[in-house]
């Protein structure tokens, strides 16, 4: 039921995060705004493939 998927960085392009997300209830593409290390400030970053 609940997939895992990489997170990444909108600035700088990393991937940061891995978490899961209910692939029933969240169609589309998520989106959260989290700490980037790289960037030393939260970005936004994106589910990717």
């Amino acid at each position: 039921m609940r997939d895992i998927i990489t997170l990444e960085c909108t600035e700088c392009k990393r991937r940061n995060y891995t978490t899961t997300k209910n692939k029933r209830l969240q169609t589309g593409r998520v989106e959260y705004k989290k700490y980037c290390r790289w960037d030393k400030k939260h970005t936004i970053h994106k589910e990717t493939k």
